[in-house]
This record gives structure tokens, C-alpha cells and sequence, in this order.
């Protein structure tokens, strides 16, 4: 408390102190009675976060503070809006009953809940993992873990500064882990645009990270797991087990493995090609990425595993293969299909539940939840395993219905048990023999209060008699004064009111006693019961993590199926060829977002290492080049994900790593163009080929001179095609068409374009792609589509046609700027001091275009052209 008189500090105030000075960086919520409570800074920030009332604490003395608060019943409500605003919150409880405490109550922070660490359904997208990734950089290689601490899901790998930042990208963690030394690196290879915290660097040395983890997994060394010498990768993931126990969650069995993200299993996207090809989020508002197509998922498992196929996909041939199978049987058997999905509906997230169990967090509606769910996989069980497909019973081999769990469960809890455990009222009957008799007198108590009741109104004649409770007196006999004197002398009287006296009496103290004991010993045997729930559930959390990833994986491939049904998608045939052939391929996305009745129109694609390597792809703007390239990268994607594709036929030969260079970026915030976007990107690209490659280019070399851009675009694809290791089989589309010329001296290379009809001075899109150049842009036609002024579009093209004379009478000359004509403005005319055509000017103000036909709109220009006509005469005169 800066500047406040130590000696006006409340004891109350200095435990504060002692506590918030443990958790600078976090916001404090400070338990004091039924309400949390923050102060100063603390206050005035979570007031605007939450928008709360903001008061003062020692209003005008030297301790003045700020403070506000909410009750504690709330916290559910407040604490999700302070985590999404990227706060890091301490919850500080009170560790004793404040009534069985002299003095200030002992207080402690139970929880530290960050963007990365939380169990709150509130905070976190069921769909979606809610990663903590921790990110160290060696000399040679960097290391990054990424732990969803809701799902126990544990993820490490290592690699250059380009991998790493791909996985930040592809993953999406919600809070960043690094050493505060390094955090200037971070921002220079990854951007601020994180939500991090820097950890001190004894955090991340090699031998504490190594202790922690075999510490927590129980073993001697981390071979077990594919991770032993992966000095970077082990670093990262000990900051993360640190970080878990500083923010005080200690409870982590759930997270039982840590798996290796193996670089060379899954093709490579790097982080330009996966914001390219929109794969998780568009780029623009009104955008639709490609989850949103394929995702018919039914359950939080299968949601969240499919966005890591989607920028994880294969290149194991033979895994790749099971999975197309797999969904091939699925499309062929409609009936296991539906009973599938409609099984699966049922099934909650399994992943977050038993994490629950796990952490002590549960509660008894979610047991509940989590015995239905597991209701649910029994008959999916029984599905797979009666079917004739190999990978469909090998998936139901893995499934435990988890038998002992579900019977306890329901044994135990009542089906509509309250969320909360104080509300009671969670255990069934016959469960506890104490506990039913406890019901008994409890709830008979309370029947003999009401025949009391009954009984005293007949003895004493007072009609409007009333037994009733509170904290102060416990049970009461209430007597209005106009019936006091009918009160009998054994009453006991105990508090006079305006209009009422109450009484006790023995008979009424006896039983209360029994009724209160009853309702206090029923509270804690249900919640001493439904503990020893939670611990039977623990003995089950391996087999439930089980389940949930199994879950997860057949409901993945029922989405590939019921999306290749409904879209008529088809089997690819996924080979070891460098040969990418597709017959009529369609783009996934925009075909699904055509008006009704309008069908896309398709397009074969041919690529190999021998014959067909490169193709340079002409054509107007807006005739559908840069579409034709996105849906290819799309489709060998989706093929390799273990999708069907949206095609008539498709042969992919596995592709290692995909590029693209497709649309402007502009990076104006950090000063860079978009020229320099786009070469930044084309490096990465011919920095990082490979045999397997595709190259997806669009309009390389727009964003700076026509000569330049010619000459880089040039250079490219003759780098692309004579590169002395790896033939990267190459989509370049581009406006060039002197880059058809390419065709004449590089073997590989073959030239297309999107066709177009020019009808009558107006063009029509086909969307075809056609083998041969194109040798128009039609830029001009696409400007007066475009809406461009009428005045514009006739000015461009009179230099256009001048431009295109002046060529193929000079060409060795390509820039004859100076001869252009001289642009003509209509109305120059008016400005001559000429009364002739001052009349022709007056008659055109007089005219009112909105209210004249069309044959008094003839009749007047005839009239003006005669008037003009006789201004020649004169002329000539």
C-alpha cells in the first residue's frame, strides 16, 4: 500500500500485503467472509473487467484504498471474464471457520488460474484444447511442450526456430512459457501477439527439468517415452510441471505420458501456408477455414482431435491408407454409420470429466454425466466388434466399458443430484443404513413440528399460532399480542416484537436438537460418501483416458464419412508415386458456400517429377486461379489426413511439405510491405524444398515494378525447375504471360490457363482450366465490372491499345510512355468563350435525367447534336 501510514494498516490489510507480495504479477481475489474482495490496482482493474462497483476502503484516512467485490457464490460468473482478459488470478481462502477463530483468520492462495491452466467449463471452448506451451531455445535446436492440463493431453518436440513457431501456430496455445533472458528472442521469431509469462532462468536448466519429469511419471529415465536426449524438448516440458506446481495445482496423476511430436511423421506446414490455406481461421471476417467443412464431429474429443489431423497430416502411407479404409467401410454400411453417430451424441467430454476425478474438482452432476457417457460407449463397442472391417474391431478392442465405474456411480449418487456438494440430497437410498435413519427422524422432525403445531392451536385456542425457525433462537412458537393471554404458563418467552411475542418450549427444544444433529450428521456422511466416490473413480481415470482418445478417433472418421456422403466426396488413392493426378477437383470450401442451384465447375490437375513438373497457370483476374491452387493444396491435405475428397478421382503420391505463396499481406505494423511479405514467404519456400514438395505460387513479383516482378517470377520457376536435387512439383499462376516463353526452353514446365469468352466487349468467366497461355489479362474488363467510372475504363483502354501497337511496331521498344495520347476530357469544350456551346451547356443543366423517358431522352440528344452540328457549319465557314 504505497504512501499509507504503517500504523493505520488493519491486521486484515497486512495479511493482504503478505499475501499479494507472493503474487505480484496475479490478480488477487481475497476471500473475507462470503464475499472476494480486491484492492487497489487489483480493484481498479477487475471494476472495469467485470464492471463492478469500485468504493473505497479508509475513506479519507492515510490507509485509503480502492476496493471491490463480488460474493463468493459468483466466482463461477467473474473468474472466466478476468482469465479471458488475460489475467492471471490468485484465489486466496479462508483456511479455517472463521467461528472457531479468535482474531484474523488464517487465509492462503488455493488456486493460481491462468489463460494456459484451468479446469473452468466457463473458460475454457469445449471444442477446443486450451494448450499451456513452454518454448526454450538452444544453440542449435528449440525446444516447445504443450500441455491442455484439462484433458491431461502432455505433447513435446524439438526442432529449428521454423518448426517451433509452426506448432505455436498450428496449436494455438492460450498462454506462453519462455525464460525471461529470452524473451526478446521470442518476440523477434514469434511475435508479442501471445499471451505469455517469463519464468526465471534457473527454471529452465537441463537436470531440473529431467528430476521433474521422471519425478512425476515415477521412472528412472524418459526412454520409455521417445524423448531421452532431447535436451530442448525436456527443458520445456520440466517448465511446465514448475509452472503447475507454482500456481498451486499439485493434483496431476491425469497427466500419465508425454508423447514425442515427431517432425519427419506429418507433412510439413509451415506457419505461412497454414494462415494461407485457412485451415483452422479465416482470414478475413466473412471467411470460412476449412474445419468449419469438415467437421460433423458429435463429441468434445473427436472436435479437438480433428483440428490436430488438419494441420497434422500424414505421410505414412500405410496409416494413411487405414484410415481411408476405415471411412470407406463407414460410407459403405449406412446403418452402423447412423447407430454410431447416434451413440456417440451421447457421450459427454470423457477427456475433461475424468480430469475432474482426478484434480478433485468434480462434482455430483458430473459423475452423473460421466456414468452416462460411459453408458454410451457399451453399444458402439458392441457395433464395431460384430462388423467384418479389421480397423473397426481393433478400434473397439481398445474401448472398457468400465463396468465397476458405472455400477458405483449409480449405485451410489441419485440420478438428479444437485452440482453442488453442500446442497445434499446426492446419496440414494439404502446406500448407508445410518444415513437413511438420519432421513428418518430428520424428516419425521419435521412432520412432528407440523402436528405440534396442530396440537397447541386446539390446546390454547390461538388460531393464528406459527412454529418457525432462525439462527438466533432455533425453533419458536409465535403468538400474536391479541392471543397472549391465552399462552400458557410453561411457555418460555424469548423475544418481544411489535405485534408478536415468541416462545420455547421443552418439547421443542427436544426435537430441534434431534433435527438440527440429524441435518448436520446427513451433510457430512453424504459428502464423506461421495469422497469415497471420487477415490473408486480414480482407480478408472487410465481406462476412461482411454476411451476418450478412442472416442475421439472414431468420431473423426464418422465426420469424414458422413461429409463424404453428403458431398460426394471420393476415396483417393494414396500412394508412394511422385505423381499427383486429380480428375474434376473441386475447392471444399467454396463450393459449399455457391447459391442454390449453381454447381463448381471442376478441374483435373497433373504433376509428376518426369514430364509434368511445374504449371504456369495464366489467366484474367477473378477467373479462378488463385481458387484452382488453394483447392489442390486442400485436396492432397485432406487425402493425407485420411479424408475423401472432393473430386471424381484422385491419385496423390505423398507430398512431404506444402508451400504457398498466395494472397497480400501486409505487415505495415512491423514496417513491412507487402513486397517484402511476399519474398519473405518465397524464401522460406526455395530455402526449404524437397523432392515431395508442392509449390502453390500466386502472382509472384506484383508488389513492385512490371520488369522486376517479370524477372523475379522468371527466376523462380527456372530455380524451381533446374534445381540440381529436388524436382518440387510447382503451381505458379500468374498475370506474366512473357512467362509462357518458359514452356519453350524448360522441359518440365507446361503452360495453362483459365478460359474466358470475350462476347461482345464484355467478358464470361469459364472457369475451365485449358492447356496453352493465355495472352490477355482482361484487367480492363474486370475494372468495369468492378465499377469503375465509364470515363476511366475508356481512357485505359485507348492506352492499352496504343501500348499494344506501339509493341509490335517496336519491339524492341516496350515502354514508348511518351507517345501516349493525350487524354481528351469531354467537357473541356465548356470552358471556351463560345456562345454557341455556352447554349449546349445550358441546355444539359436544364435537363432532368430522372423524370424523362427514354424517347424524350432521344428527342433532346437530337436536338443538342443539331446544335453542335451547326457550330461545325460555322467552322467551315
Amino acid at each position: 500500500m504505497k504512501g499509507a501510514d504503517k500504523g493505520t494498516v488493519t491486521p486484515l490489510m497486512k495479511q493482504y500485503n503478505a499475501i499479494k507480495a507472493k503474487h505480484p504479477g496475479a490478480l488477487l481475489l481475497f476471500r473475507v467472509g462470503d464475499f472476494y474482495e480486491t484492492f487497489g490496482e487489483d480493484a481498479i482493474k477487475a471494476s472495469k473487467i467485470l464492471d463492478i462497483v469500485l468504493t473505497k476502503r479508509g475513506n479519507g484516512s492515510a490507509s485509503e484504498t480502492a476496493l471491490a467485490g463480488f460474493p463468493h457464490h459468483s466466482l463461477d460468473t467473474y473468474l472466466p471474464k478476468l482469465v479471458r482478459a488475460g489475467e492471471r488470478v490468485a484465489i486466496c481462502d479462508q483456511l479455517e471457520d472463521p467461528k472457531s477463530v479468535k482474531g484474523i483468520v488464517k487465509r492462503g492462495v488455493t488456486e493460481l488460474v491462468t489463460p494456459g491452466v484451468s479446469f473452468n467449463d466457463q473458460v475454457l471452448e469445449r471444442r477446443s484444447n486450451n494448450y499451456l506451451a513452454a518454448v526454450t531455445f538452444g544453440r542449435q535446436e528449440s525446444g516447445v511442450s504443450f500441455l491442455d492440463i484439462s484433458t491431461g493431453e502432455f505433447i513435446t518436440a524439438q526442432g529449428d526456430r521454423n518448426y517451433i513457431g509452426k506448432l505455436l501456430q498450428s496449436l494455438a496455445p492460450a498462454e506462453v512459457l519462455f525464460c525471461k533472458r529470452e524473451k526478446e528472442t521470442f518476440f523477434e521469431n514469434y511475435g508479442p501477439d501471445f499471451r505469455y509469462y517469463a519464468l526465471d532462468e534457473w527454471v529452465f536448466k537441463y537436470d531440473f527439468a529431467y528430476e521433474s519429469l521422471t519425478r512425476h511419471f515415477g521412472t528412472t529415465s524418459l526412454k520409455g517415452y521417445g524423448i531421452e536426449g532431447m535436451q530442448e524438448a525436456i527443458i520445456s516440458a520440466g517448465a511446465i510441471l514448475h509452472y503447475l506446481s507454482e500456481t498451486h495445482h499439485t493434483e496431476i496423476s491425469h497427466i500419465a505420458t508425454i508423447s514425442r511430436l515427431e517432425e519427419d511423421k506429418y507433412v510439413w506446414l509451415d506457419r505461412f501456408t497454414v494462415r494461407n490455406l485457412e485451415l483452422l481461421y479465416p482470414q478475413h471476417q466473412e471467411g470460412v477455414p476449412l474445419i468449419q467443412v469438415l467437421d460433423q464431429t458429435v463429441t468434445p474429443m473427436g472436435a479437438r482431435l480433428l483440428k490436430k489431423w488438419v494441420v497434422l497430416p500424414l505421410k505414412d502411407v500405410a496409416q494413411i491408407r487405414r484410415r481411408l479404409s476405415t471411412v470407406e467401410a463407414l460410407t459403405t454400411s449406412g446403418e452402423l454409420l447412423q447407430e454410431l453417430v447416434h451413440h456417440l451424441k451421447q457421450i459427454t467430454d470423457l477427456e475433461r470429466l475424468i480430469s475432474k476425478v482426478a484434480v478433485r474438482r468434480v462434482n455430483p452432476r458430473e459423475l452423473n454425466q460421466l456414468a452416462a457417457a460411459l453408458d454410451a460407449i457399451a453399444p458402439i463397442q458392441k457395433s464395431l466388434a460384430l462388423s467384418d472391417i479389421a480397423a473397426l474391431q481393433k478400434l473397439a478392442a481398445q474401448l472398457a466399458p468400465c463396468d465397476g465405474l458405472r455400477a458405483e456411480i449409480k449405485k451410489v449418487l441419485r440420478p438428479d443430484a444437485p452440482m453442488l456438494t453442500n446442497q445434499g440430497n446426492m446419496i440414494n437410498d439404502g446406500v448407508d443404513q445410518e444415513l437413511d435413519e438420519l432421513r428418518k427422524i430428520a424428516f419425521s422432525g419435521k412432520d412432528y413440528l407440523a402436528q405440534l403445531q396442530q396440537r397447541e392451536v386446539k390446546n390454547t385456542g390461538i388460531s393464528s399460532l406459527k412454529i418457525a425457525y432462525n439462527k438466533v433462537f432455533g425453533y419458536y412458537l409465535e403468538v400474536t399480542h391479541a392471543h397472549k393471554d391465552k399462552v400458557p404458563a410453561s411457555w418460555i418467552r424469548k423475544q418481544t416484537l411489535v405485534n408478536a411475542e415468541r416462545y420455547i418450549t421443552e418439547e421443542l427444544k427436544t426435537y430441534e436438537e434431534k433435527i438440527l444433529n440429524a441435518e448436520e450428521r446427513i451433510y457430512s456422511i453424504e459428502f464423506g460418501l461421495f469422497n469415497d466416490l471420487v477415490l473408486h473413480a480414480l482407480d478408472f481415470v487410465a481406462q476412461v483416458q482411454q476411451n476418450a482418445r478412442v472416442i475421439g478417433v472414431i468420431d473423426c472418421l464418422s465426420s469424414f464419412a458422413s461429409i463424404a456422403l453428403t458431398q460426394n466426396y471420393v476415396k483417393p488413392d494414396v500412394n508412394d508415386s511422385h505423381v499427383l493426378d486429380i480428375k474434376k477437383g473441386r475447392h471444399p470450401v467454396i463450393e459449399r458456400q455457391l447459391p442454390l442451384g449453381e454447381a463448381y465447375v471442376p478441374n483435373d490437375i497433373y504433376l509428376d517429377n518426369e514430364e509434368q513438373q511445374i504449371i504456369i497457370i495464366t489467366g484474367p483476374n477473378m477467373a479462378g486461379k488463385s481458387a484452382l491452387l488453394r483447392q489442390t493444396a486442400l485436396i492432397v491435405l485432406m487425402a493425407q489426413v485420411g479424408c475423401f475428397v472432393p473430386a471424381e478421382a484422385a491419385t496423390v503420391g505423398i507430398i512431404d511439405k506444402i508451400f504457398t505463396r498466395v494472397g497480400a499481406s501486409d505487415n505495415l505494423s512491423k514496417g513491412e510491405s507487402t513486397f517484402m511479405v511476399e519474398m519473405t514467404e518465397t524464401a522460406s519456400i526455395l530455402n526449404n524444398l524437397s523432392d515431395r514438395s508442392l509449390v502453390l505460387m500466386d502472382e509472384i513479383g506484383r508488389g513492385t515494378s512490371t520488369y522486376d516482378g517479370i524477372s523475379i517470377a522468371w527466376a523462380i520457376v527456372e530455380h524451381l525447375h533446374n534445381h540440381p536435387k529436388f524436382r518440387g512439383k510447382t503451381l505458379f499462376a500468374t498475370h506474366y504471360h512473357e512467362l509462357n516463353q518458359l514452356a519453350e526452353d524448360l522441359p518440365r514446365v507446361k503452360n495453362y490457363n483459365v478460359s474466358v469468352r470475350e462476347a461482345g466487349g464484355k467478358i464470361l468467366f469459364m472457369r475451365k482450366l485449358v492447356e496453352g497461355g493465355s495472352e490477355h489479362s482482361f484487367g480492363i474488363h474486370v475494372a468495369q465490372m468492378a465499377g469503375m467510372p465509364n470515363s476511366v475504363v475508356l481512357r485505359a483502354n485507348e492506352i492499352m491499345h496504343h501500348l499494344e501497337q506501339d509493341k509490335i511496331s517496336h519491339p524492341e521498344q516496350h515502354e514508348q510512355l511518351q507517345t501516349i495520347p493525350k487524354g481528351n476530357f469531354q467537357l473541356n469544350m465548356f470552358e471556351l468563350p463560345d456562345p454557341q456551346l455556352q447554349r449546349v451547356k445550358e441546355a444539359f443543366d436544364k435537363l432532368d435525367i430522372n423524370t424523362m423517358t427514354p424517347v424524350e431522352a432521344l428527342l433532346k440528344l437530337n436536338e443538342l447534336k443539331l446544335l453542335l452540328q451547326e457550330k461545325k457549319k460555322e467552322k467551315v465557314r
